[in-house]
């Protein structure tokens, strides 16, 4: 299990993830064992996502939120509305934390 972010670092992620356009929705389907695929494909690649959970959705923003990162081994960095943030540090970490 990796370790907790500290506020500082989540700080930071949110100032880059500010520029994201969500690049995966979670819809009336829910979530599928291929969003988690194409979640966790996504952080391998950027480290850093943006998520949008539609209003069909059968679940809240948070639970999806909560559900996607404990699947993903990512931390939620923030959830604002129905857009979610999520981390996950890189084998080669391109985001250097502070």
């Amino acid at each position: 299990m990796q370790e907790l972010l500290t506020g500082k670092q989540k700080r930071y992620l949110r100032s880059l993830a500010n520029r994201l356009d969500p690049i995966l929705q979670v819809g009336k389907s829910g979530i599928s064992e291929n969003l988690v695929c194409q979640l966790d494909d996504a952080l391998t690649a950027r480290e850093l996502v943006k998520i949008r959970v539609l209003p069909q959705a059968p679940l809240s923003a948070g639970e999806a939120a909560a559900l996607l990162s404990e699947r993903t081994g990512a931390e939620l960095v923030q959830l604002i509305g129905r857009n979610a943030v999520l981390y996950r540090q890189g084998e080669e970490p391109e985001i250097k934390l502070p």
